[in-house]
């Protein structure tokens, strides 16, 4: 389960930064400059980045059995400017909350 969450924060990051680029960056560009090269490659670049963030959450989802509402809120996140960095912090924080009560002790009666 932590690889998996390792995995996924990495890739809510990556998305996430490409995301802010594409729109605050690439998008203003194409239209004050008249430059839509930018967008051309990093649109795609998201897109299929995007894709292996939807795997990457699905693969978390179902190993630490969140929610399907919660999941699909997660998956949506990468579609959003700045939310997926506020999605993987809660998401980091219920699945670290898991892995301490996963391996702490039994207590005893």
């Amino acid at each position: 389960m932590a690889k998996a969450l390792t995995r996924y924060r990495a890739l809510a990051y990556i998305v996430g930064v490409v995301l802010v680029t594409l729109v605050l960056v690439a998008v203003p560009l194409k239209y004050a400059a008249d430059t839509p090269q930018l967008v051309q490659t990093i649109g795609p670049i998201h897109g299929v980045l995007y894709i292996v963030y939807l795997l990457v959450t699905f693969d978390l989802a179902t190993k630490t059995r969140l929610p399907f509402r919660r999941t699909v809120l997660v998956m949506l996140a990468g579609t959003i400017p700045f939310v997926s960095f506020i999605a993987e912090r809660s998401v980091t924080r219920e699945v670290r909350a898991r892995l301490a009560a996963d391996t702490s002790p039994a207590p005893r009666a």
